[in-house]
């Protein structure tokens, strides 16, 4: 069984900055794809980052230029940088291993004066 655990959520101001992080239990992680995904209320919930076994990336255009999704295989760690956040940007962030249906719990990001 896999377990993710998101980490990193809080209030914060336009402009401002976050990391998010997703730790996932077991010895698959190194293998697989992992996304952050996020969910505002009301809305789909939505891919934001991707990112391969491999490294390599690719972003939500409404994200592209202000977040970093990156990974440490060694912590079983996946990463989400995010600066100049926007209102817009409030959402409950989830993580997600490679397209399978293990998810992690969420973490509430806000941004607002």
């Amino acid at each position: 069984q896999v377990q993710l655990v998101e980490s990193g959520g809080g209030l914060v101001q336009p402009g401002g900055s976050l990391r998010l992080s997703c730790a996932a239990s077991g010895s698959i992680f190194s293998i697989h794809a992992m996304g952050w995904y996020r969910q505002a209320p009301g809305k789909q919930r939505e891919l934001v980052a991707r990112i391969t076994s491999g490294g390599s990336t690719d972003y939500a255009d409404s994200v592209k230029g202000r977040f970093t999704i990156s990974r440490d295989n060694a912590k079983n760690t996946v990463y989400l940088q995010m600066n100049s956040l926007k209102p817009e940007d409030t959402a409950v962030y989830y993580c997600n291993l490679g397209g399978t249906v293990f998810w992690g719990q969420g973490t509430q990001v806000t941004v607002s004066s």
